[in-house]
């Protein structure tokens, strides 16, 4: 999944207007314009559209823990240096702590989007890299798990188009 992809899906699901993905991106001192927000929420085939580099997105998701859980004491966000990526398994991860999800909460959301997986794979999926039960998160979890989420906090299953026009 690319980053654009993430942090629209994310933000339909948490319902997430300008206003407070401004505010997310602030928390982390990182402004933005309202125009540049625009332009990495755009979909790749659009007019404008900007590549969100993965150090964005990691940015917005340290935002969002800080604005769902509070910020910790001295706590200080971490830029990515310039080439690192971002993991799918990372996103998960930074998600899980933002929305405070226990492993039920996170098989319950896995199951909402048809998509049940055991409490095995998924602590797998948290296991550090080079752990011997280490597995790396796909792209269809990720989106599955972002749907599921939708679906527990919008009630509905989202519709591509949905998600476009948030």
């Amino acid at each position: 999944m690319i980053t654009n992809d993430v942090l629209r899906r994310v933000r339909f699901a948490l319902q997430l207007n300008d206003t407070k993905m401004l505010a997310i991106f602030a928390s982390v001192d990182n402004e933005m314009s309202v125009d540049f927000l625009h332009s990495i929420m755009a979909k790749e085939d659009a007019e404008g559209f900007v590549f969100c580099r993965d150090s964005v997105l990691s940015l917005f998701l340290d935002g969002l823990i800080y604005e769902k859980r509070g910020r910790k004491e001295g706590a200080v966000p971490v830029i990515l240096p310039a080439k690192a990526v971002l993991s799918n398994n990372d996103i998960l991860r930074k998600l899980r702590i933002a929305l405070n999800f226990k492993d039920e909460d996170m098989l319950n959301a896995l199951k909402l989007a048809n998509f049940p997986v055991s409490k095995g794979e998924l602590s797998a999926l948290f296991r550090k890299s080079d752990h011997r039960n280490y597995k790396p998160c796909g792209d269809q979890l990720l989106r599955r798990f972002i749907d599921g989420i939708t679906v527990q906090f919008r009630g509905t299953k989202p519709s591509t188009d949905a998600v476009e026009a948030e």
